[in-house]
């Protein structure tokens, strides 16, 4: 009887470790942050993470995604930054796949600012609020004056209407320039009367 029931522990202990199953851990690489503000990007995918601030719980956080499509997260930066300059005069509105976003913007301590406002699930009863951010935060988070701006810079690849071969307009002005160093100036001498 205690080898059945040995046997059978041993036999339900194996299975229930047949259940766990080890994820691939996938990365995120990090744009920019600032505060509990930040911009992660996987693949062409961008999320921005942030601390809820209109919870009464301090530790929510919640986060938005969307593809980088034809330079979105350029012209999500020129947007935002556009709006410290001429403040609109209401919110704007932005639709994601998955959420609505709106960017409020205020003076604060004389400042212009900004505000994350997520309706999640495109539904306006669950609101997420960030902190305001200032121009120099949003800098931070979008990675400006840092190399990790390459990440989302690189992917807008413009294409010109009219292709020119540059290597080839390139050697025919090379050929047709004398290098610098063969040319020696001519001094002019004085003589004295």
């Amino acid at each position: 009887m205690r080898k059945i029931i040995l046997l059978f522990t041993c036999f339900f202990g194996m299975t229930a470790f047949g259940q766990i199953k080890v994820l691939k851990n996938e990365t995120l690489i990090e744009i920019g942050k600032d505060n509990s503000v930040g911009l992660y990007k996987k693949d062409n995918k961008f999320t921005f993470n942030y601390q809820d601030i209109n919870t009464s719980n301090l530790n929510t956080f919640r986060s938005f995604s969307f593809n980088d499509v034809n330079g979105d997260v350029q012209e999500l930066y020129k947007m935002i930054t556009d709006g410290f300059i001429d403040q609109p005069a209401g919110n704007i509105s932005l639709e994601l796949p998955n959420d609505i976003i709106e960017l409020q913007y205020e003076r604060n301590y004389g400042q212009p600012t900004v505000q994350f406002i997520q309706y999640i699930n495109k539904n306006k009863k669950y609101v997420g609020k960030s902190q305001f951010l200032n121009k120099k935060q949003i800098d931070k988070i979008f990675g400006i004056g840092t190399q990790k701006a390459a990440l989302y810079k690189a992917a807008v690849k413009q294409t010109p209407v009219n292709p020119v071969n540059s290597t080839a307009v390139q050697t025919q002005y090379n050929q047709n320039q004398t290098p610098a160093s063969t040319k020696t100036p001519s001094k002019t001498t004085k003589k004295r009367r």
